[in-house]
């Protein structure tokens, strides 16, 4: 499947989709160190999101969250790409400075990006390419 969106950063990834049907506030959410969802309660708790397509609504909660997303990328624990239907100031932040590939506003319902299938994720071009 081929999607067009729209570019919110620049940069190109390749990983395995996580879907969140909720919002992501990544301050208290997400392991900085280890890249594990900590949120309890959260439909993503327990996972890693590091090096995967990670598909979710919006960002929700502080503007330190910008700062997490940062400090997963020079862990080396952030997201490959991030994918939203509409990316907030904070993830838009976090995204830019963690050199995050980010595109929202899909011509199809997130839902439509699936759970471990492969995805290519161009924000040069706003792009998405699912395999598999």
């Amino acid at each position: 499947m081929k999607v067009k969106g729209r570019g919110v950063t620049e940069g190109e990834a390749e990983g395995e989709v996580l879907f969140s049907s909720e919002p992501i506030g990544f301050y208290g959410a997400v392991d900085i160190d280890t890249g594990k969802f900590i949120e309890e309660g959260h439909e993503l708790e327990g996972e890693n999101i590091a090096g995967k397509v990670l598909v979710f609504p919006r960002g929700k909660g502080s503007t330190v969250g910008s700062y997490v997303l940062y400090g997963l990328a020079k862990n080396g624990k952030a997201p490959a790409a991030i994918v939203n239907e509409e990316t907030e100031t904070i993830v838009a932040t976090g995204c830019i400075l963690g050199e995050i590939p980010c595109v929202d506003n899909l011509e199809v319902p997130l839902g439509e990006l699936v759970d471990g299938k492969k995805a290519f994720v161009s924000a040069d071009d706003g792009k998405i390419e699912t395999k598999g």
